[in-house]
């Protein structure tokens, strides 16, 4: 069997892979509060089906198709469809505003769209009909739309009961080669406009190989199990969770939803989960409170594992005593964490934001395997990662994979060189040019290589939020939108590794001069700023703007500046830029605060 570095294209290693694991289980869901699967041979089967149709339809190679839908096997069977019939998939959010879809759709030039079903549907269809190249929409369910307009509205199973399309010919059609772009995949930029990432087949190869590796090498040989829960429009996710177990001949469970994610876990008995941060903080919450309210001896028994835990992971050896209470917590508290993951799991591998170290050493005092990895989507995703082979350093990102060059520019930032990396931003020369240098990934990220060879990362160059759950944030956008507010002079938007976005905001002096007098309150400004209605002015201003921004983006609640940011003050530059390291020194005690 081929392996991730002798494919020449993810088309293929999907064709070859079935071809071996022929009628074995392969995609799974809930149909009617039961799971059930799709087979290796019937996936293969209607990917070529689906790529004959799209074929027929007219769509040609290069072309552009979006998918906007939760994870289903559907999401996977149309991204290899678009891909069989040469076209390049454009994942997109389902939490994406009508103007986010609009950009997407304008920028990328796509011809075609999926989308899951009505409810999403609602924002896409504007989009579509906004634009000039989109002349199709694909429904994975029945759209019920009542009336035809610009795009043609075609039904998936419909599709893919008139083709005749057979695997053998679809695996024909597959002669792309690796450097031949797969998808492109938005990601925010520092001016706020998402760019297209242009990820080629052997970038996203050269990952799952790299990955593929940790897995073989460094984890006793099983039939591997993956739960799919982040969003696949997400490059971590579509590499870790749809490539990685395809490279690996494993089986993908598709989560209701995180509202349904514990009892997913215990029904699939996950092997490997692609994880971010933001969860685990949750989990660990969780499983504390749990052992805490069943009485005073869990409680104790989990101090001692997280006391144990901690002098492992710190390489300090135990005393007798202490080997035989180890013993104990592997029989009791560590076994039923286990349990509460469904008992096979071998890593939940961490990425797409920063990882706490006490939380990771939380989990690994409770006997659940966690490793820390690195990436962007420029890189397919996956740079580096921890692996039980190198010793996992919870303060570290882990080392390269295998075939990724990495060095440390003069000023800290790292660099990172390989097959993995992008050829570039879609119709975006400018910003190709300034983070491409030499064949080098300027990643914006400043760090350093320990002794060990790990990659640790201690600060961002670029000015890009990301959350708790990996997603990236243009605050420059944001804050745009604020300031167009008359209430709003200036603002602030803050929220690295937080579940959602806070703000700062500067009051316009001319509306609060204006505003004030208008409701009989004093005109002293400093003393408008402690007025409740001030406040819900202010607010209400924010609330405007968040109705027209995406779940991700909007800001749930603000502080206000006790001064404009000024040159003098060091809080914007010369240019008249606001200097966010300043402003947060200032005001970062109160900015946490309001996540009280």
């Amino acid at each position: 069997m081929k392996t991730p570095d002798k494919w020449n294209n993810l088309v293929e290693m999907l064709f070859d892979q079935a071809a071996t694991k022929g009628e074995r289980p392969f995609l799974w869901s809930k149909q009617d509060e039961a799971w059930q699967p799709i087979s290796w041979a019937e996936t293969a089967r209607r990917v070529a089906k689906l790529a004959g149709a799209l074929k027929t339809l007219g769509i040609r190679p290069g072309d552009r198709v979006v998918i906007v839908s939760e994870n289903r096997p559907e999401w996977l069977i149309a991204d290899m469809a678009i891909m069989a019939a040469g076209a390049v998939t454009v994942p997109a959010y389902t939490t994406n505003t009508e103007r986010d879809h609009l950009h997407i759709l304008e920028n990328s030039g796509a011809v075609a769209a999926f989308v899951s079903g009505p409810k999403l549907a609602k924002t896409l269809l504007p989009a579509v009909y906004q634009t000039a190249t989109c002349r199709m929409v694909i429904g994975m369910e029945p759209l019920r739309i009542g009336q035809a307009s610009v795009a043609q509205i075609h039904d998936l199973d419909s599709l893919l009961a008139a083709s005749a399309t057979s695997v053998e010919e679809a695996r024909g059609w597959a002669t792309f080669q690796r450097t031949d772009i797969a998808c492109l995949i938005y990601t925010s930029g520092t001016g706020g406009a998402p760019r297209g990432v242009m990820q080629h087949h052997g970038a996203i190869l050269h990952n799952v190989a790299g990955a593929g590796a940790i897995v073989r090498e460094d984890f006793p040989p099983s039939d591997d199990v993956f739960l799919s829960f982040l969003p696949l429009s997400h490059a971590y996710e579509h590499t870790g969770g749809q490539f990685l177990p395809m490279s690996l001949g494993a089986e993908i469970y598709y989560a209701e939803g995180l509202e349904k994610l514990a009892a997913n876990i215990e029904e699939a008995r996950p092997t490997i989960m692609v994880v971010v941060p933001r969860l685990f903080e949750v989990l660990r919450t969780r499983i504390s409170k749990a052992i805490e309210k069943q009485g005073r001896l869990p409680a104790l028994l989990l101090d001692q594992a997280l006391r144990l835990g901690a002098r492992r992971y710190a390489g300090e050896p135990l005393a007798w005593w202490e080997g035989w209470l180890d013993r104990l917590l592997d029989r009791t508290i560590r076994k039923r964490a286990q349990a509460r993951f469904g008992g096979r799991l071998k890593a939940m591998v961490s990425g797409g934001a920063p990882l706490t170290p006490d939380v990771g050493i939380f989990f690994f005092a409770i006997g659940l395997p966690l490793l820390q990895g690195y990436g962007q989507t420029e890189a397919a995703p996956i740079i580096s990662c921890n692996r039980p082979s190198r010793g996992v350093r919870m303060h570290s990102v882990g080392p390269p994979m295998t075939g990724v060059e990495v060095r440390i520019a003069e000023d800290g930032e790292i660099l990172v060189r390989g097959e993995l990396v992008t050829q570039g931003y879609w119709q975006n020369p400018e910003e190709t040019a300034r983070v491409l240098v030499d064949g080098w990934l300027h990643t914006g990220d400043i760090g350093h290589i320990d002794e060990a060879g790990h990659i640790v990362i201690t600060d961002r160059k670029k000015d890009i939020i990301v959350n708790d759950k990996g997603d990236n944030v243009s605050p420059q956008r944001v804050e745009g939108m604020l300031t167009l507010e008359p209430e709003i002079l200036q603002a602030m938007v803050y929220g690295d590794k937080r579940p959602h976005l806070v703000g700062l905001v500067v009051p316009d002096p001319d509306w609060a001069r204006d505003w004030a007098p208008a409701h009989g309150k004093t005109s002293d400004l400093q003393a408008l700023h402690a007025d409740t209605d001030f406040k819900r002015a202010l607010a209400a201003a924010v609330d405007r703007v968040n109705a027209r921004l995406s779940v991700i983006e909007r800001v749930r609640r603000i502080a206000i500046a006790d001064a404009p940011f000024s040159v003098e003050n060091e809080q914007m530059t010369p240019t008249l830029k606001i200097r966010r390291h300043v402003i947060k020194r200032a005001y970062g005690t109160r900015l946490e605060q309001l996540y009280g």
